[in-house]
């Protein structure tokens, strides 16, 4: 392992680390809408270094919730849908990376809007696209005022996907704009 690939690696595991404990402030109503706004870093990351490095630092976010005690358990396998799956499909905001760097070398802030956009919606919905998948199949039986395991976790997931999305959007729209060096690695 080269030098620049142990940078990359070690950036990485800040961000997954950063993504935790900005996960750990109170954004919670109820017991299933939450604003993750780890979402920010690791989507930043994932426009950063590309989404090899973000899936791995999405993983390592989710593995990270283990130690913590951070982790809603009912059975082994939704834990691991819900922590270690569904947080490294966070990192597919990565598959814009290019995009996002080539706009911002252009200096065509368009292109940079719209890539940041797509690639902060592919991650979020790949991500919350798991965690409606265990609302369905593992949390659907405490659905509220008899709603379907389907509809319930589609509202639930939704409602914080969207959130979650619209947060991480609005702060890497404005980073983008103030500090776009931050989404073009320099080594």
């Amino acid at each position: 392992m080269g030098n620049r690939q142990l940078k990359v690696w070690i950036e990485g595991t800040i961000v997954a680390a950063l993504a935790l404990v900005l996960s750990l402030i109170p954004t919670s109503i109820g017991s299933s809408f939450s604003i993750s706004l780890g979402s920010i870093p690791l989507t930043l990351y994932a426009f950063r270094r590309g989404t090899k490095a973000g899936l791995l630092s999405g993983l390592i976010w989710g593995l990270l919730h283990f130690p913590t005690g951070q982790v809603y358990f009912l059975s082994v396998v939704q834990v691991l849908i819900e922590y270690p799956l569904a947080f490294t499909f966070a990192g597919m905001a990565g598959v814009y990376s290019k995009k996002i760097q080539q706009a911002i070398k252009e200096g065509n802030q368009t292109k940079r809007t719209i890539g940041i956009i797509q690639g902060t919606f592919v991650g979020i919905v790949a991500r919350y696209f798991w965690h409606f998948v265990a609302g369905v199949a593992f949390w659907g039986s405490y659905a509220l005022w008899g709603m379907s395991p389907v509809l319930f976790s589609l509202v639930m997931n939704g409602a914080s996907g969207l959130a979650t999305g619209v947060v991480t959007l609005f702060v890497l729209l404005f980073m983008g704009k103030v500090w776009p060096d931050l989404f073009v690695p320099k080594d």
